[in-house]
């Protein structure tokens, strides 16, 4: 990297950065830290514990957005002024220093980016995610569980964590339906992007001829509802039907019909769970991951309206995303147009550069 690319790069780094500046608007963000301190001073405010917890969760994602946000603004500035410095004194070994962290510098910006587009109503909230294999049988059930290690390893890899709802093998490998919840921060906010159709293209492992298979699987991603989002579901609206789980659990969940499958008979939309040991819990996880996808549908309507569509097209059964291992390796989105060769590390979790470039993609629509 020569000057003249350092020095546009840090134009368009600047012009980014101020940009920034005026979505997370970071004065406003410390006057409402300020007011947060000044409710918290009064003894009164820690009597309601439920409106306390809800400020306290505002408190620590206002905090930890300025804090991301005054690393990156210091760090663009303290690299503009090194720069103009070391070019007037001529100060070669400074302005080596300041090339060989220019890419350091361009993620912290891209990460503040992500941060900017991670603030819609609910990319906060916990993710629940759902992925059902297509159709083909063995292959794309082993298909499905590889996408369920690649969320998991994902989630590990980000310290978030995953709690299984429903999982049913399959009959030979691999498994038949799959719902979890991931817990952390923003955790929907990244995994909204990976609804839809993930394709795999790969020589199966499945037969004896070796030939090439392409399978496919569905992942659903909906908010995890909190008492914050009202979501009325009557008696009326729903079909509850009871089965024994198959799962993990012990002995006692295959002599009893403990799980449940919620079917909304308006909507059509149906969820199950079986993880937990009374039908009592199941039927109430069952309850919220349906009000969680409702609430999704609810959001794609409004996102529809927004952009002039019908809610056909804009919904998530579609294919996103390709994952070819033979005859090349290359996983490929279609809203990015971003391709990847690490196939093996994107297959263990390493996404973070395919949902970074959807978000991206996305906003500039």
């Amino acid at each position: 990297m020569d000057n003249y690319e350092y020095t546009e790069l840090l134009k368009n780094i600047t012009l980014k950065m101020h940009n920034i500046t005026g979505v997370v608007e970071p004065t406003k963000i410390q006057a409402r830290l300020n007011e947060i301190e000044e409710l918290e001073s009064d003894q009164d405010f820690w009597n309601d514990a439920d409106y306390a917890a809800k400020i306290q969760k505002e408190k620590t994602q206002l905090q930890r957005k300025l804090d991301k946000f005054n690393i990156a603004n210091s760090a663009v500035e303290d690299a503009t002024e090194l720069y103009d410095m070391s070019k007037e004194e001529n100060d070669q070994e400074s302005l080596n220093a300041l090339f060989g962290d220019a890419a350091t510098l361009e993620n912290q910006i891209r990460s503040m980016e992500i941060e900017v587009l991670l603030s819609g109503e609910s990319d906060s909230n916990n993710a629940i995610v759902s992925i059902h294999p297509g159709a083909g049988g063995t292959e794309s059930q082993d298909w499905a569980e590889m996408l369920l290690r690649m969320y998991k390893r994902w989630a590990e890899r980000h310290g978030f964590e995953i709690e299984i709802l429903d999982y049913q093998n399959g009959e030979e490998a691999g498994i038949k339906d799959v719902s979890f919840i991931v817990k952390g921060e923003n955790t929907y906010g990244y995994l909204k992007v990976e609804n839809g159709i993930h394709r795999l293209v790969r020589i199966s492992p499945f037969d004896s001829n070796s030939k090439r298979h392409t399978s496919f699987s569905s992942v659903m991603v909906s908010p995890e509802v909190d008492d914050d989002i009202n979501i009325v579901i009557e008696d009326k609206d729903i079909r509850v039907d009871t089965y024994r789980a198959s799962g993990a659990g012990g002995q006692h969940v295959n002599k009893t019909e403990s799980a449940i499958r919620l079917t909304h008979i308006e909507t059509g939309v149906v969820v199950q769970c079986q993880n937990g040991r009374s039908q009592h819990k199941n039927k109430a996880t069952a309850m919220k991951m349906l009000k969680s996808r409702l609430y999704e549908l609810e959001l794609e309507e409004q996102q529809a309206k927004q952009d002039g569509v019908t809610k056909s097209e804009i919904g998530w059964g579609h294919q996103i995303r390709s994952y070819v291992m033979q005859p090349y390796q290359q996983v490929k989105d279609t809203r990015s147009n971003e391709a990847l060769s690490n196939i093996s590390a994107i297959l263990d979790g390493d996404i973070d550069k395919m949902i970074e470039g959807v978000l991206i993609a996305q906003n500039k629509q």
